[in-house]
């Protein structure tokens, strides 16, 4: 199975100006990001906001999200300490149809590499769809060494790995042994992960130039270096600005603007762009449009 390869991009939430959610805007950018030709979509995950959400809103969130792109594949993000509670989460979201889910090892525990490949063994067996292994130690204080990842490797249900691990080493080790598909999950390791072999990426700064990341994605796995050199360099500045402050408070803005969404709200703590920011954000996709022409 190859599901998990290809250009995907986890979806923000949108809300209204009172916080609520906005499923009319969410509709709008899901037709909108379909027409641009990604491979999938990832729902609650990191950039979605998922820990504000209830499990009805979640729910609303993805069947507004399935209507809208019933042609492409859908992950789920799901996140929890323990075993039982995740796999039970994701068999709830399995009966709705998703591809399958993305999922990080437990925070906060800081459980040992042991008790990881025990965790992901618990989960995979009893999930009912394939797992992509969240590889963020920034965010959930883990660590998923080497080793670990090849044991994961091994657990039938185990599929692939959204790499924000940081180790370059790790991440060529992995794309060369071939068992999990490698997705660049920092959108600014795009083209050295594709470059290397990886399967594809699980990019935010994709819901802005859409187009040009699909660019980029094809003319590396059509060969075309020298096209794709461009397009990375093009976009470079734009990716930088997105995440010079918290995700996807500076994506929201952008969005925002472009009329793809009504209000850039994010729910507390998160917090909104600041305007200098948002200028920022304004001459960096106007420069991308313009360096890729």
């Amino acid at each position: 199975m190859h599901i998990f390869s290809g250009l995907w991009a986890p979806l923000i939430t949108p809300f209204g100006a009172d916080g609520a959610l906005d499923l009319a805007s969410l509709d709008r950018l899901t037709r909108h990001l379909v027409q641009a030709g990604l491979d999938g979509l990832v729902v609650c995950g990191t950039t979605g906001e998922p820990a504000t959400l209830s499990t009805d809103e979640k729910a609303l969130v993805l069947g507004t999200v399935q209507t809208a792109a019933p042609q492409l594949p859908l992950v789920m993000g799901v996140t929890g300490v323990a075993p039982a509670a995740v796999a039970s989460e994701c068999r709830q979201w399995a009966r709705q149809g998703v591809a399958g889910f993305l999922v990080p090892p437990p925070a906060y525990v800081r459980p040992s590499q042991q008790g990881i490949v025990h965790f992901y063994e618990h989960v995979a067996a009893e999930a009912g769809r394939p797992l992509i292994v969240y590889d963020i130690p920034y965010r959930t204080g883990v660590t998923l060494e080497l080793d670990t990842l090849r044991a994961l490797a091994d657990l039938r249900g185990v599929q692939a790995v959204k790499d924000c691990g940081g180790d370059a080493h790790k991440t060529q080790a992995l794309i060369a042994d071939g068992r999990l598909q490698i997705l660049a999950g920092e959108d600014h390791q795009i083209f050295g992960t594709l470059c290397q072999g990886g399967a594809g990426a699980i990019a935010a700064s994709a819901h802005l130039h859409t187009d040009l990341f699909v660019a980029l994605h094809t003319a590396l796995r059509e060969g075309h270096l020298p096209q794709a050199r461009a397009l990375h360099h093009a976009l470079a500045p734009l990716v930088r600005t997105l995440f010079s402050e918290p995700n996807p408070g500076p994506l929201k803005a952008a969005l925002a603007m472009q009329g793809l969404i009504a209000t850039p709200t994010v729910r507390p703590p998160l917090t909104p762009a600041r305007p200098t920011t948002v200028q920022a954000l304004t001459r960096a996709m106007d420069a991308a449009r313009q360096a890729s022409a």
